[in-house]
């Protein structure tokens, strides 16, 4: 088990990782913005029950497979890619999802729950994050499992407090936001946009950081 010092350094490491906007908390922030603070939490539940699937992945080794292979880590990063840029394409021919028109049908719970496990569990950011992060505070001459759990479990508790938080901030907007008919008229293609974005960006660069 790591000792305190350890997961004290790990937890201020972890909170300096996480604060930097990826996909996992863009889509957080859309969805709080556009349908809510409902959406927002349900989006935060199913991105950190995502966070659950790579510290099991983790336990068990898939990460590291994931990480050694680039075809399995290409694989990986263009199916998230493609699946953020089928919810922005989505997202603005759907205008039946306008959450703020009068005769709005909003998506259901489950089904943004669904997407923020899927956004999570497709990014290969996270999975990277526990090969060549994690194991540096991971003693070697300690059983390496339980350990991996535990920072892996430090990791889930300040992504809960950091998702809630953008949750609560970026529901606070969505009346800012009703009472601006210039937003409103094209919010679908703002969110759109955002998810094809971030889409193009991780099908285009490498890039490891961002949560």
């Amino acid at each position: 088990m790591p000792d305190t010092s350890t997961l004290l350094l790990f937890a201020l490491a972890s909170l300096a990782l996480i604060v930097v906007p990826g996909p996992n908390l863009i889509y957080i922030a859309t969805r709080s913005v556009s349908q809510g603070r409902r959406h927002g939490v349900a989006s935060a539940l199913g991105v950190e029950l995502g966070t659950l699937v790579h510290i099991g992945a983790a336990t068990v080794g898939l990460s590291a497979l994931i990480a050694s292979s680039a075809v399995a880590f290409d694989v990986v990063r263009y199916a998230g890619a493609a699946y953020l840029i089928f919810l922005g394409i989505r997202t603005i021919r759907d205008t039946r999802s306008d959450p703020f028109a009068q005769d709005a049908v909003p998506a259901p719970l489950r089904r943004t729950f669904a997407e923020g496990v899927i956004v999570n569990v497709l990014n290969p950011k996270v999975a990277l994050f526990f090969l060549a992060f994690l194991p540096q505070f991971v003693d070697p001459a300690d059983a390496a499992a339980p350990q991996i759990v535990v920072l892996g479990l430090t990791l889930l508790a300040i992504g809960v407090a950091i998702d809630f938080l953008w949750v609560f901030a970026a529901a606070a907007m969505r009346g800012w936001l009703q009472r601006r008919p210039a937003f409103l008229a094209r919010q679908r293609f703002v969110t759109g946009g955002i998810y094809i974005a971030l889409g193009a960006g991780a099908a285009l660069t490498g890039g490891r950081h961002g949560r």
